[in-house]
């Protein structure tokens, strides 16, 4: 392997982790009192405390983000692009989530976004694993997560309807 080739592959990395960040950056400037929300709400008893949150998203960002520099560098933009936009479709859902929830409170909407972040979040497992089975392997641990997330996200929007709308 050439410098110039080991410097694209590492720039392709930091771009790749640029991006997933950016949208984990635009979803925090949404939680910015996120914590003092989420004490006000009626949890289940299985609901984590607020404090496992960012540090679980801060992993799954960056193992988001080697996928995606994985299936990248398997084919390409011009090559993966199927693939790559379903990822960047599912990261701009995932962000739109904080907002829908905490900045605005609308706990039915951000419902139905996580359910589409799901969806995404599958369809972009399927299409990295045709180019790299092992990007699609490292976004299994947030598809687990945002299925919990989303009965969690159920459950606490129905036990707070006058927070998170009816």
């Amino acid at each position: 392997m050439t410098v110039d080739s080991m410097r694209t592959r590492f720039i392709g990395l930091l771009a790749w982790l640029a991006v997933c960040f950016a949208a984990a950056g635009i979803g925090a400037a949404a939680s910015v009192h996120a914590g003092a929300f989420y004490a006000q709400l009626v949890r289940p008893s299985w609901a984590p405390p607020a404090a496992v949150f960012g540090p679980v998203w801060t992993v799954l960002y960056a193992l988001m983000a080697v996928a995606a520099w994985l299936a990248w560098r398997e084919r390409g933009f011009a090559h993966a692009r199927t693939a790559l936009t379903l990822f960047l479709a599912q990261l701009a859902v995932n962000a739109l989530w904080s907002w829908l929830f905490f900045a605005w409170h609308l706990g039915g909407p951000a419902f139905v976004d996580i359910l589409l972040l799901w969806l995404l979040i599958v369809l972009t497992i399927a299409a990295f694993r045709r180019l790299r089975p092992l990007a699609a392997l490292l976004l299994m641990p947030y598809l687990l997560w945002v299925s919990f997330a989303a009965v969690l996200n159920f459950a606490v929007w129905r036990a707070n309807p006058s927070l998170l709308g009816g």
